[in-house]
Formats: structure tokens, C-alpha cells, sequence
């Protein structure tokens, strides 16, 4: 049954939708914006160097001083700084009787410089962050990749949590699924605020992992499932605009909580409200048809008619009914099922499958790259991922209009080439930590913009038969980016532009390849593989094909 068809007789955005998608699952989508980078914060890594429990009573008033007797220099992205892992090899406890008798500026013989590492722990730069995991268990120098392991594990999670969850939602229904998954996230994320050593902390942080890509996908499936299709965008960039709301939030609720327990408790316990909206998000009305369930499709859509102010038949679960066994009269079943073969079988479909895919695996591959990236610019951390969460709201307010009027290539094109382009110039004023923050934010733009675009072109681009299915498996496929991502970030730790320069240079390939896929904006929707196989590709470099050849055989000709 066409249900697009039906909703215009309840209203397909009146004030009920208005209400349900304003005000219950827009701030349902904070919980992921919360857990999904706040990791970044209760696993930072502060500058440290180390402890010397010999010079620990003059390490307050003195800090610098004993940092250049203890701490050897070394070159770190283009600069000497002090090591972090290294300290000389002295008589620390002869220079503590020294300072008792004369004081800490007494003068001192030739040193020796022999170094070794760390033999007593490590001390703290606790200006920014008082506790961290990092600082708690000390996962620095030989354990240093701990928190990046963290973070690889944390997005394995999300990728057998999206896997699983696009069962439950289509077992159970969208509002079951979204519930139980948030009260896993909270469980879980409690649980971690308590975890009494990093294998406990990892295990529940992991488990949390599961729960951010269904909590993000849930109210935005329920959104546009409620709503006619012209309202769709709209859905899209409210839906994003409360994600990047989030960043915002959470980027605040940071600078005021600066321990990671008291932190994880902040981001995980007020999600306990989104309880109270359990009797009022009503479950997804298209998903009830689908599944046979009239009755309750009938008592939900009765209630939107009302508030909407739209009058129904006496008797509309029959007429559900009715519409549901006409469809299915007519109906002739497929001779077969489709699958991932269906995909990549023929030419012109294997190539945007391909091309999609690609495309999708390097815009979520950025953009959480450079979201977990925002820490590193230098400066203050908090202050960095403010912004970076900041400069997104622009981008999707430009977005609104230009979908509509500019079409879906050319913009995800531009998008991602701009973003690319801001990420590669990182590598020509690494040094100079103001430009570094603006290309970051320009490249954060870009990625923002194409992060939106792609879902709804890919949609367009999939033939019916295989729709859900290509964009399942291109989806799927791309959440292996937050799984590779914070492996590409470690890579930089001691060369700050790397990172940046793979995610440019990622971007700019997937800005180039987009170029190759057809427009969509205005075109019918392709129902069968068929279909999808008679939209060619674009060719945007055939002009210049052209004049090549033509030049060539008019220098052919000239020979002879």
C-alpha cells in the first residue's frame, strides 16, 4: 500500500508532526552527539612528563625549573618541546639536599645527560582537564595507543550495532528499538563511569559504541516515515542542525565537568528523560501498515487527524484494510529475491554502487575523523570542538535552499571538494596554529555538507528493489571508517598535518568520482534494476575528450 498516498487525508506535516519531530526526536538525537565524541574528553591525553618523587615538594612553585633538570628536549611536529617519556639519569636526591640548604636556584655542576624512561610515573599538565582515563591509569608512552584502541574498538561496536539494529527496528518496530538501545547506551555509559581498571572501562565504552548509531538512525527513520515526501529535506537538516546542537552542548557541558567520571554520569544519566516522551512518541504508522498491524496504524493516525485538524471515515481501520488488500490483489509476486549481486551484476549499476559506496566510506571516514581530530589543533581542546560543532549549523542552513534549487552532484561535489582542498592546505601553515584552526573549520563545512547530501542522492540513485539493500550495504561499508579513523589519527601523533592530509586527499577523490554520478534532482525514482541500468553516468571530463580528439585529427590530417 502506498502510504504517501494515504497521509495526506491525516495531514503529511501538520502539528502533530510538528510537535513529535520538534520536540521529541529532535532531542533524541543528543545522546549520540553526546557519547559518540565525548570519549575524546574522558580519554584525552594531557601533556606530561616525568615524575621525579625526589623534587615533588618544590614541583608546585618550581615547575619549570625542574621540568629543564629532569626532562630532555626533543623535536616534536617541527619543534623542540620536552619528552614525554624520557628524563635524565641524575642524582635527584643530592639535588634535594642541595635545595634544602640553598634553595632551588643554587648552582650546580656540569650534568650529566644520559637518559632512560620514565622510572616513577608521570606528572599531570592538569590546566584544561583534572582527570582523565588516561591520567588515572597512567596509558601513556608504552600504552599510549590504549586510548586509540579505545576508540577503534568504540566504532567495531557501531558497526555490529548498525548491523543488528536494522533487524530489531523492522522486528520489534522503531520505538522498542530506539528505547532499548538508549537504555543500554545509559546502562552502559554508568557502568563505565564506575569501571574500576581500562580492560572494564573498554568493555562498557564498547557496549555504548553498539547503542550511537541506532540512537542517531531511529529518530530520524520515525521523522521522515511521519511526513509527506516534499517534507524529507526539511526532516534531513533538522535532523542534522539537532546533531550539530549536540556538539554544541556537549563542547559545554566539558568545560564546566573537567573529570572523565563526573563527565560520563553528566552525558549519560539526563538521557533518562527521553523516558518520559515513551506515551507520546507514537510508533511509526508506515511500519504498522507494513507489518499488518491496522488497528494500532488506524488509533495513531486517528489521533494525528485530529490535532491536525483533518476528518476521517467512521471506520478507517477497515478502510486500511480495504487499501491494503487491493495493493495486494494486484500484486504479482517477484519471481526472485534480490541481493548484494543484484548490485554489482550489471555495469551501469556496479559502477554507482561502487562510486556510492566509495563516496560514502570517505565522507563518514572524515568526518568523525575530523570531529576526533578537533583535540589535537593545539590550544584549547574544548574550545576547538566547540567550533567544530559550531560551523556546521551554517552549512546546513545553506544546504536548505540549495537543495531545491541546485540539485544533489554538483553540491556534493563542491562540498567535498572544498572540505579536501581546506584539509590539504593544513600542510602549508602547520606551524601557524590560527590558519590551522580556520582551514580545519573550513574542511568541517565542507564534510558537514556532504554528510547530508549523500544519504539523499544515494536514495534516489537506488533502484526500488534494491534500495534498502544498497543503502545498507554502502552504509555498512562506511562505518568501517570509524573503525580505521583513529588508527589514521595515531599516525599523527608526531606529524600533526598527516592526518589531515588522508582525509583531504580522500575527499578530493570522492568529490572527483561524484561527478561522475548522474543528477537526480527532479527525475523519477528508478523502480527496477532495469531502471537504474538505463540513467547513464555522467562523463564531466567528455568536453575535454572531445577537443582531444579533435586536435589530434586535425594534426593527423595536417600530415598527410
Amino acid at each position: 500500500m502506498d502510504f504517501d498516498s494515504i497521509l495526506p487525508q491525516v495531514g503529511s506535516f501538520g502539528p502533530y508532526q510538528k510537535f513529535v519531530i520538534c520536540g521529541v526526536l529532535l532531542p533524541a538525537v543528543f545522546p549520540c552527539a553526546f557519547h559518540a565524541y565525548s570519549q575524546l574528553f574522558i580519554a584525552a591525553r594531557p601533556a606530561h612528563w616525568c615524575r621525579v618523587p625526589e623534587l615533588d615538594a618544590w614541583d608546585e612553585n618550581f615547575t619549570l625549573s625542574i621540568r629543564n633538570l629532569t626532562v630532555p628536549l626533543e623535536m616534536r611536529d617541527g619543534a623542540p618541546r620536552f619528552s614525554e617519556c624520557l628524563m635524565f639519569v641524575r642524582n635527584y636526591s643530592e639535588f634535594a639536599e642541595i635545595w634544602d640548604d640553598q634553595g632551588a636556584n643554587a648552582s650546580r655542576n656540569v650534568l650529566s645527560s644520559e637518559v632512560s624512561s620514565c622510572k616513577n610515573g608521570w606528572k599531570y599538565d592538569t590546566t584544561i582537564f583534572r582527570s582523565t582515563v588516561v591520567t588515572e591509569w597512567d596509558l601513556v608512552c608504552e600504552k599510549d595507543s590504549y586510548a586509540t584502541v579505545a576508540l577503534v574498538l568504540f566504532g567495531v561496536g557501531g558497526l555490529i550495532g548498525n548491523y543488528v539494529f536494522g533487524y530489531l527496528q523492522d522486528y520489534w518496530g522503531r520505538r522498542p528499538s530506539f528505547y532499548a538501545y538508549l537504555l543500554l547506551e545509559i546502562v552502559a555509559g554508568c557502568l563505565s563511569a564506575v569501571a574500576w581498571n581500562y580492560a572494564s572501562w573498554v568493555f562498557f565504552r564498547t557496549l555504548v559504541g553498539v547503542t550511537v548509531p541506532a540512537i542517531l538512525a531511529s529518530p530520524y527513520v520515525l521523522a521522515i516515515e511521519m511526513v509527506g515526501p516534499s517534507k524529507r529535506v526539511f526532516c534531513t537538516i533538522v535532523a542534522n542542525i539537532a546533531y550539530s546542537l549536540g556538539l554544541v552542548l556537549l563542547a559545554g557541558i566539558v568545560f564546566v565537568i573537567r573529570d572523565w567520571r563526573y563527565l560520563t554520569l553528566a552525558v549519560s544519566l539526563p538521557l533518562f528523560v527521553l523516558f518520559g516522551c515513551f506515551f507520546i512518541l507514537p510508533e511509526s504508522p508506515r511500519w504498522l501498515i507494513a507489518t499488518g498491524k491496522f488497528s494500532e496504524a488506524a488509533k495513531i493516525m486517528e489521533k494525528m487527524a485530529e490535532i491536525n485538524g483533518k476528518v476521517l471515515p467512521s471506520d478507517f481501520e477497515g478502510f486500511l484494510r480495504q487499501q491494503a488488500e487491493a495493493v495486494a490483489a494486484k500484486f504479482t509476486p517477484q519471481a526472485r529475491s534480490f541481493g548484494i549481486m543484484d548490485l554489482l551484476i550489471t555495469p551501469n549499476m556496479r559502477k554507482k554502487t561502487l562510486i556510492v559506496t566509495f563516496i560514502w566510506f570517505a565522507n563518514t571516514s572524515v568526518y568523525v575523523g575530523l570531529s576526533y581530530y578537533a583535540p589535537a589543533l593545539g590550544g584549547n581542546e574544548i574550545w576547538n570542538f566547540f567550533l567544530a560543532g559550531l560551523v556546521e549549523l551554517p552549512t546546513y542552513i545553506f544546504l536548505w535552499p540549495s537543495l531545491a534549487f541546485c540539485g544533489r552532484r554538483w553540491i556534493l561535489c563542491l562540498s567535498m571538494l572544498v572540505g579536501g582542498v581546506a584539509c590539504l592546505a593544513t600542510f602549508l601553515v602547520q606551524q601557524r596554529q590560527t590558519l590551522m584552526l580556520i582551514l580545519y573549520c573550513i574542511g568541517k563545512m565542507g564534510i558537514s555538507s556532504a554528510f547530508v547530501v549523500l544519504p539523499l542522492a544515494a536514495s534516489e540513485l537506488y533502484p526500488t528493489v534494491v534500495r534498502g539493500l544498497g543503502m545498507s550495504v554502502s552504509s555498512v561499508i562506511g562505518m568501517i571508517g570509524p573503525v580505521v579513523i583513529p588508527i589514521i589519527n595515531y599516525t599523527g601523533s608526531n606529524i600533526l598535518v598527516l592526518p589531515l592530509i588522508i582525509m583531504g586527499t580522500l575527499l578530493v577523490l570522492g568529490g572527483v568520482m561524484s561527478l561522475f554520478l548522474p543528477e537526480t534532482k527532479d527525475q523519477p525514482l528508478p523502480q527496477t534494476i532495469e531502471d537504474g541500468e538505463n540513467i547513464p553516468l555522467s562523463h564531466p571530463f567528455e568536453v575535454f575528450s572531445r577537443r582531444i580528439r579533435k586536435k589530434k585529427a586535425q594534426n593527423s590530417k595536417h600530415n598527410y
